[in-house]
């Protein structure tokens, strides 16, 4: 099977997250305790993957660096992400979770030294100028099944900039930890830590039947199994073409937030999402420089 195949896959899995989460979050399920779930069952499956597999614990000096990741990357990163869902609806989620580039080079700027070149500067430039036309362009609202438009304002933004900046440390962790231990080793312990975070702040809901299910699809099928297939293309594909081909997870989102829940945008917030995938590309193509 091809590098790009694996890809492609994880990004259509990841693209089911947010129209599944609005049925749970319809329903009364918080943000905060599907994240818990998520990173609960993943974590479990993750557990067992590394057990199955003999894969090596880490090193002690690595497990705070862990622990910080398990904070951003899984604690503020599945809150976040799902407070933009509940916000905003599931398309605008994930086109501002595709702000994560710029966050990474950024990042990169300022903790590993890499310089921000004219290339990077613009890509920037671009993709905040497609942040500020999905802004504008949804400040009347997103439509809903029911036809009518409910309001969009700073929250969803907000919630969408923030879990692309947590999304961006999996660029930044994952640079020195991802080719140094298996994958799911790194997430058999992040993702413990990260619901353990959660857990004090949750109010736990009862729920029926189909709700746990979908917590369970959450968990297991856009978490562990997107995880463990995207893992399998970056092992076939080069990192560029990888992070490129993964560009297509908003576009899926935003067609299955139509179909399921009848989202849509006005034209110029679809243009800001143009840009904003524009910038990923470009960046997902440039050159590494020191």
């Amino acid at each position: 099977m091809p590098g790009y195949a694996y890809i492609v896959a994880a990004a259509l899995l990841w693209a089911t997250l947010g129209p599944v989460a609005r049925f749970l979050l319809q329903d009364g399920v918080s943000a905060l305790e599907i994240g818990f779930w998520r990173a609960t069952i993943a974590a479990v499956l993750f557990a067992v993957h590394a057990a199955v597999r003999r894969q090596s614990w880490v090193a002690p000096r690595d497990l705070p660096a862990i622990g910080g990741f398990a904070l951003v990357g899984v604690s503020l990163f599945y809150v976040a992400f799902f407070r933009a869902v509940e916000s905003g609806g599931a398309a605008l989620a994930a086109i501002l979770l595709y702000t994560a580039p710029v966050w990474v080079a950024i990042a990169a700027r300022m903790l590993l030294g890499e310089r921000i070149t004219t290339r990077k500067a613009i890509t920037i430039m671009v993709t905040l100028t497609g942040v500020a036309l999905v802004a504008g362009g949804s400040a009347d609202g997103l439509r809903s099944g029911a036809g009518a438009r409910a309001p969009v304002g700073a929250e969803p933004l907000f919630w969408g900039l923030v879990a692309g900046l947590a999304y961006a440390s999996y660029y930044v962790f994952g640079k020195r930890f991802f080719s140094r231990y298996e994958p799911a080793r790194i997430f058999s312990i992040a993702m413990p830590v990260g619901a353990l975070a959660l857990l004090p702040m949750i109010e736990f809901t009862s729920k029926p039947a189909w709700a746990w299910a979908l917590l369970v699809f959450i968990g297991a099928v856009p978490t562990y199994g997107a995880c463990l297939l995207y893992a399998a293309g970056l092992a076939r594909t080069e990192a560029t073409r990888a992070a490129t081909i993964a560009t297509i997870e908003p576009m899926a989102a935003a067609v299955l937030a139509f179909l399921v829940w009848e989202e849509t945008l006005r034209p110029v917030a679809l243009a800001g999402a143009a840009l904003i995938l524009l910038g990923v590309v470009v960046t997902a193509r440039a050159r590494p420089t020191g």
